[in-house]
């Protein structure tokens, strides 16, 4: 009798394998929907040369990948829908045994984890129109099925609760509302392909106000990192030509024509950007302001393209062709240049900085016509002295940049400088040359030009130019008002070392009341170029010795020394620059030293952010090309900025 049983247990055990009950199935369910990681550096892309100032407790650290910091560390998804209805997902059920026989699985029953909770009762539950048994397999039939579960009452409404529309993010202003969404906004894709701004299409969905804040913030500033963000932006302008009139600033920065394709001849068989599709989108944004192109959209800037920005764009303010030489931009700008122009254009902030190939008729057409001139950048183009006299007296000009100009003269410059109403409140100033190529400015210049620079100046680059030890005197004045200074050739760091602190009391003046220490005003120097010294001429030994006080706590605020790139490697395994406290870095063909931060000596403290009006959204020092628009640096510009030589 004893084995009969045993077998009808054994036979009862495998019945229960292999029909499984519900918690079983939950189980499966719950391990087959567990979250994968993804690693972004699986599908992060590099940016053909994007310069990215990166946020740290070290000044001039760079970034040249487009990978957002967004995407360094993998986060987990989050499963938004509900889970998929399963064969068994009700009460958990429970096996109680007979009380007589507590080891045995024959004798018993199958109940709900809480019997009293709900249940019908076997004889209440229907069967396909009939009477449920008492068997278990009715039950796992029926998939357990128990009372529903009690609803909850209704909360009722809370009385202090807004109504619609009245929240209090949504009775903001729009002048504060903007710059919070701003503060959401991806300008370039943090992959390089992947979808950017996906958490604001939530914000376009909320409510009115938040939906025409949302819109402003997504087509305000329309940033293009390769053709096909511009193609689906274009598309979206002309079916809802509306949208067209919030863009106030379109940016190629960024763009990149190898993201996509490799090849010049993919480039063209899809033609998402080309100058027809470029001059479309101008005409469907007619409040234009800001207009930022770069070297590797030339070729698509067309005859038609150039006289729509000139003369089709009452509003726009800034315009910027960085960077363009190619022979078809060259042509298509002559060919507008003989057109008739109107005698003035709305443009205030302009930068031809490096159109290397534009003649000297562009600058003697364009800039008689700049009477609201504040930013003008021609560096290492044609423009003569004839075109530099013809600015406009009107003009008010911060932000000016003549550096390798080598059609410009001397004396014309300096009487520029001195007597024209333009620049009489110049912020930045660039008069930089390579002089193994050209020179500007002799000892004799630079006695001319120093004294009639405006305290207004808050950058100066003299690279290039011959200087003498009697200059320093000259300097001193400029140094109380300059955050930025680059120095001419032929110093000595003896020299330099003087325009940190007072010069020491001669003998004569010993028994006069005059001390030099005590009239002595403070520097507000942060950034010292001497790239124009060679390894020679900067001795470690003689830069770094304790009577010298360029690397010493008397030059503070003085945070960054530019040297030349040729000393990084040396710079770079000195023992004597690490126990100076000061760190090397370098970018791309520029290297820095950065005066390490603390709290020891007199005049540390934490690290400016260098933030500054005049930067126009830079924070590092030494930029060599001018922002004509407040942007964060990054891409092609950032490039011309911090990275390459001059």
């Amino acid at each position: 009798m004893e084995s009969g049983t045993g077998s009808q247990t054994l036979a009862f055990k495998d019945l229960l394998k292999g029909r499984q009950g519900p918690t079983g199935k939950m189980d499966r369910r719950q391990s087959s929907q567990s979250l994968g990681v993804h690693s972004p550096d699986n599908s992060s892309r590099s940016s053909f040369s994007s310069v990215r100032e990166n946020d740290s407790d070290l000044a001039q650290a760079f970034t040249s990948t487009k990978v957002s910091s967004y995407a360094r560390h993998p986060e987990e998804a989050v499963e938004d829908q509900p889970p998929p209805p399963t064969e068994m997902s009700t009460t958990v059920t429970q096996f109680l045994p007979p009380v007589t026989q507590p080891q045995s699985r024959l004798h018993g029953c199958w109940v709900p984890a809480v019997a009293a909770d709900g249940f019908k009762g076997w004889k209440q539950i229907d069967v396909k129109g009939k009477i449920a048994s008492k068997s278990f397999g009715d039950l796992q039939a029926l998939r357990v099925v128990w009372s529903p579960p009690a609803t909850r009452p209704t909360q009722p409404k809370d009385p202090g609760r807004a109504a619609p529309g009245q929240a209090p993010i949504e009775r903001l202003p729009l002048e504060l509302l903007d710059p919070i969404i701003d503060l959401l906004v991806l300008d370039v894709p943090p992959n390089g392909l992947s979808a950017r701004n996906v958490d604001l299409m939530s914000l376009l969905l909320t409510s009115k106000t938040l939906h025409t804040a949302t819109l402003h913030a997504l087509y305000r500033n329309i940033t293009i990192p390769h053709s096909r963000i511009f193609r689906k932006f274009l598309n979206h302008v002309m079916a809802n030509k509306e949208l067209g009139t919030i863009v106030r600033r379109i940016d190629f920065s960024h763009f990149n024509p190898m993201t996509l394709f490799s090849t010049a001849s993919e480039r063209a068989t899809t033609r998402n950007l080309t100058p027809e599709s470029l001059l479309q989108c101008l005409e469907l944004t007619p409040y234009l302001r800001e207009f930022l192109a770069q070297e590797y959209i030339d070729d698509e800037m067309n005859v038609d393209v150039l006289r729509k920005l000139f003369f089709g764009l009452e509003r726009l303010e800034a315009i910027d062709f960085c960077g363009c030489s190619s022979t078809k931009f060259k042509e298509s700008f002559e060919a507008v240049i003989k057109m008739d122009w109107p005698d003035r254009l709305s443009l205030s902030r302009v930068s031809l900085h490096r159109c290397i190939t534009l003649p000297a008729s562009v600058f003697q057409t364009l800039l008689p016509r700049l009477g609201n001139l504040t930013h003008l950048d021609v560096a290492g183009t044609r423009i003569t002295d004839e075109a530099l006299q013809s600015i406009p007296h009107t003009a008010r000009i911060t932000h000016l940049n003549l550096s390798k100009c080598k059609l410009l003269s001397a004396d014309v410059v300096i009487d520029f400088l001195a007597n024209h109403p333009a620049v009489k409140s110049l912020v930045y100033l660039n008069l930089a040359e390579d002089a193994r190529s050209h020179q500007l400015f002799d000892e004799a210049d630079v006695s001319r030009l120093l004294p009639i620079l405006p305290p207004t100046l808050r950058s100066l680059s003299l690279t290039g130019s011959v200087m003498e030890s009697s200059h320093i005197d000259l300097l001193r004045p400029l140094t109380k008002h300059l955050e930025e200074l680059a120095l001419g050739r032929r110093l000595k760091i003896r020299d330099i070392h003087r325009l940190f602190v007072p010069d020491e009391p001669n003998t004569d003046a010993m028994d006069t009341d005059e001390n030099p220490a005590e009239s002595w005003v403070p520097h507000t120097l942060k950034y010292l170029d001497l790239s124009d010294y060679t390894a020679g001429e900067l001795a470690l030994s003689e830069l770094f010795s304790p009577t010298c006080s360029i690397t010493s706590w008397h030059s503070a605020p003085l945070e960054v020394l530019e040297v030349p790139d040729t000393l990084y490697g040396l710079l770079s395994k000195s023992r004597t620059v690490q126990q100076s406290r000061w760190s090397v870095t370098e970018f791309g063909s520029r290297a820095w030293l950065v005066r390490q931060q603390s709290r020891d000596q007199p005049g540390d403290g934490p690290r400016d952010s260098g933030v500054r009006g005049w930067k126009m959204g830079a924070s590092f020092w030494g930029m060599r090309k001018v922002p004509v628009a407040v942007a964060e640096v990054g891409g092609m510009y950032g490039s011309y900025m911090f990275k390459r030589k001059l």
